[in-house]
């Protein structure tokens, strides 16, 4: 198992070396000046120069990419003299657009997205996996139609038109969430402002969710349903109930659960429409921001964190399956001793 572990981790830094290195590759062969794009229109050529030299685009692609990577553990100075600034580690890059180092921009916009994964998160496992064992279990039933309509409804739906009927009805027509659309607010700073604002954008991106989770646990209980100790359980007797917590459930949510990590991980990386939709000032909002304002550090640096998350998440379930392989191959390995001894006796 370490060494499986010592594999993984090389071939994940190796993986994140590799998009980095693949966003400043793009980012330097965009036909854009980046140093243009550190002023206004009225920049002239000699604060453009100045400001090449200061951020180090007059030096070589490779040597860009080494200062950016060394900025991550022992942080970045930009210029020298009185006009030096210096970004902390990790440091990845200074937005001229925003005036301030990016690490900053994202550390502000993090907390938004993260409650924003969480709590969608939690109400599509709910809501996804309970309506599809509720629609496995009774299969052919009113209840197992009416999960069929709300899946085609749902992964037919765009999220922007899912958010703005929720804003239009919810809001607008009959009064029952109060209209949040302006800052934001933490849970700890205001718990109830924070829920009220967060609700709308929970239910846009689960209720899309939602939908695939719901037709893919539906077809994996039904398919577990059928396999031999499924029917040796039932010839042992045991309620349908235990049957379902005990056997099914136990081999049908493993998929799920790897599918649940990976949509996790791309949700830390911005759920632009929803965050646009509702004004949410997350990574989603930011890296938009950084497109329509040709931001270039910003747009690398959103690319590089959003990356980091996907294949992360990605390492952590691989483990979490090893592990679980491990463990079953060891019960099964003593259930073998057991069986023996039982017959030599």
């Amino acid at each position: 198992m370490p060494k499986y572990i010592a594999k993984r981790l090389a071939y994940t830094i190796a993986i994140l070396l590799t998009v980095a290195f693949a966003a400043y590759l793009i980012f330097t062969a965009l036909p854009f000046d980046p140093a243009a794009l550190t002023c206004g229109k009225s920049c002239s050529p000699s604060v453009i120069e100045a400001n090449r030299r200061r951020l180090g685009y007059d030096l070589p692609m490779l040597q860009q990419f080494w200062i950016f990577l060394k900025g991550i553990f022992v942080g970045r100075t930009y210029g020298v003299g009185d006009v030096a600034f210096s970004c902390p580690a990790p440091s990845l890059g200074y937005s001229f657009t925003n005036k301030a180092c990016v690490t900053d921009l994202l550390a502000q916009a993090f907390p938004v997205t993260l409650s924003l994964a969480i709590g969608a998160l939690l109400l599509w496992l709910v809501v996804g996996v309970g309506l599809g064992v509720l629609a496995a279990r009774f299969k052919n039933s009113p209840l197992d139609t009416a999960s069929t309509v709300f899946v085609l409804i749902g992964t037919s739906m765009p999220t922007f038109l899912i958010g703005l009927l929720l804003l239009v009805f919810l809001v607008l027509k009959l009064n029952l969430v109060p209209l949040s659309l302006g800052g934001y607010s933490g849970p700890f700073d205001d718990f109830s402002g924070w829920f009220w604002q967060m609700l709308l954008p929970w239910c846009t991106l689960a209720f899309a969710f939602s939908a695939i989770y719901t037709r893919f646990t539906r077809s994996s209980v039904l398919e577990t349903s059928s396999e031999d100790f499924v029917r040796t359980a039932r010839a042992k007797g045991l309620s349908e109930g235990t049957i379902l917590r005990k056997h099914i459930l136990r081999a049908a949510l493993a998929p799920i659960v790897t599918m649940a990590g990976m949509d996790f991980a791309g949700l830390l990386g911005g759920a632009i429409l929803t965050e646009t939709i509702f004004n949410l000032p997350g990574l989603g909002r930011l890296a938009l921001s950084a497109v329509n304002n040709f931001d270039l550090p910003m747009i690398v640096a959103t690319t590089i964190v959003a990356a980091s998350f996907v294949i992360v998440m990605n390492l952590v379930v691989d483990i979490a399956y090893a592990r679980s392989e491990e463990h079953t191959s060891e019960l099964q390995s003593l259930a073998y001793l057991v069986c023996r001894l039982l017959l030599e006796k």
